[in-house]
């Protein structure tokens, strides 16, 4: 099967270079092993799940090929060569391996690019945690998923029980992949259906021309005007620098009946006391480097809204029917914190009112939520504003709250690695899940030396905001 990248994909896919992997990760840690007995999870087991499951993500199968003289976007084809072994692999830590050893593993894993002649994933397991541990790393090209008809492949490897669901089987044949006359005549034929894209091919002879297509803006209704409307640039902040080609990662682990007793006591949502804590531990961050902050100091922030919604007795915790991204400014040089989260309550607010949501259709995709297929969209609603107009990206995406499991191994934590754009020196993904609210700090590793600060930063602002409760 050879389907069109659409403009987003296309843009995604142009966008990546060796200093900027645009892919999106997630790291789940599960309990594999207690008291001595033999590992639930191993990595042929592993194998046989994702295999099984590659139904339910076809374009995992599928690789980009450049069309001849670059005359149309990219296409995805079936690879001819497909070796799941190859985007599945093992690695091991030193055993009893810490936190902090996975930690900087998953930082070398994310720094590398993915290889652009096959499918754009990896998968690893990595063993040898402390506690009977091990943990699941992925990541995947952002072109390859849109959060909407193409979802990320640790979400359809998840189960709501210990014993996997059975699927049916779906038995695939490696297809004979176009050459390059077929698809220099599919091109053409579909350029002359489509004469204003033929006119950009004519316009601009690089392919260059589809990242400015894809920058145009068609997935994010709600961000386009927003873009439009930013006419001043973002404040000055160590958070924006060239980014190396390496990378730190640090996570934090707050408990989500926290967010929800601030949330009662100041009548605001879980998204904004989110934004808050964040705010709180920026601002902290900043004055260890001994930064000058005055009341007025902010950092201009992309942002998902709406997505987090609460029943009458806050007992459930579900995704909104619709999400979408704007800029904020967090306001960083407030120290009083009931007033960082008045702001921003309100800011959200206004934002709610001015912007429409883009449909969410992957959070009622199969068993449980897709939090890094909303992952995936916020980075893409993000990709569309200029650089220059903000400082921080920040993903934020609701998780089941009832325990998961991969294989039958029970997922403890997950946590997004969310990926750095052009001048970013960091960047902040949570999710929720099973009662707790997950971050993953994926930094520079020249530019933000001192992430662990960041880390330590928001636990920091959370007892800061827990205690204005009182």
């Amino acid at each position: 099967m050879i389907t069109r990248l659409t403009p987003q994909d296309a843009s995604f896919y142009r966008l990546e270079s060796s200093s900027n992997p645009i892919h999106i990760g997630a790291l789940a840690i599960v309990r594999n092993a207690e008291h001595g007995a033999d590992p639930v999870l191993d990595y042929d087991r592993l194998v046989d799940l994702v295999e099984a499951r590659l139904a339910l993500v076809p374009r995992y199968r599928r690789k980009v090929v450049e069309i001849p003289f670059a005359l149309g976007r990219p296409v995805w084809v079936e690879d001819s060569q497909f070796d799941i072994t190859y985007h599945i692999r093992r690695s091991a830590l030193p055993t009893p391996g810490t936190d902090e050893q996975l930690h900087d593993l998953v930082a070398r894993l994310a720094s590398r690019p993915l290889d652009q002649s096959r499918p754009l994933w990896e998968m690893y397991l990595i063993e040898g945690l402390s506690d009977g541990r091990c943990a699941i790393f992925t990541k995947t090209h952002s072109a390859l998923v849109d959060g909407d008809t193409a979802l990320e492949i640790g979400h359809v490897i998840l189960d709501t029980g210990p014993s996997p669901r059975e699927l049916a089987n779906n038995a695939w044949h490696a297809p004979r992949e176009p050459n390059d006359v077929e698809l220099l005549v599919g091109a053409l034929t579909h350029l002359a259906a489509q004469p204003r894209e033929a006119l950009e091919v004519a316009r601009h002879a690089s392919g260059h021309a589809f990242a400015v297509i894809g920058a145009a803006g068609r997935a994010v209704d709600s961000v386009v005007s927003a873009v439009r409307a930013a006419t001043t640039g973002a404040p000055d902040s160590p958070l924006n620098a060239r980014p190396s080609r390496n990378r730190r990662f640090d996570v934090v682990r707050t408990d989500l009946e926290d967010y929800r007793k601030i949330r009662k006591r100041f009548d605001c949502s879980i998204n904004d006391v989110i934004l808050a804590v964040v705010s709180g531990a920026l601002r902290n961050w900043l004055l260890s480097r001994g930064e000058t902050l005055t009341e007025s100091t902010t950092l201009r922030a992309v942002v998902p809204m709406s997505v987090y919604v609460e029943g009458p007795d806050s007992d459930q915790l579900k995704p909104a029917s619709e999400v979408s991204s704007f800029l904020i400014d967090l306001p960083v040089g407030e120290p009083n914190p009931v007033m960082r989260l008045s702001h921003i309550s309100h800011a959200t607010e206004a934002n709610g009112k001015q912007h429409r949501g883009v449909r969410a259709r992957t959070l009622v995709h199969l068993a449980g939520f897709a939090p890094a297929s909303l992952h995936a969209m916020s980075v893409r609603a993000a990709s569309t504003f200029a650089e220059h107009t903000f400082n921080l990206v920040i993903t934020n995406a609701p998780g089941p709250q009832t325990p998961m499991f991969i294989g039958g191994a029970r997922m403890l934590e997950m946590y997004p690695v969310s990926p750095l754009l052009r001048n970013q020196a960091s960047s902040i993904g949570i999710t929720s899940y099973d009662g707790r609210v997950f971050y993953g700090l994926n930094a520079d590793r020249d530019a933000m030396a001192d992430i662990g600060v960041l880390a330590a930063s928001v636990r920091d602002s959370m007892e800061e905001m827990l205690g204005a409760c009182v």
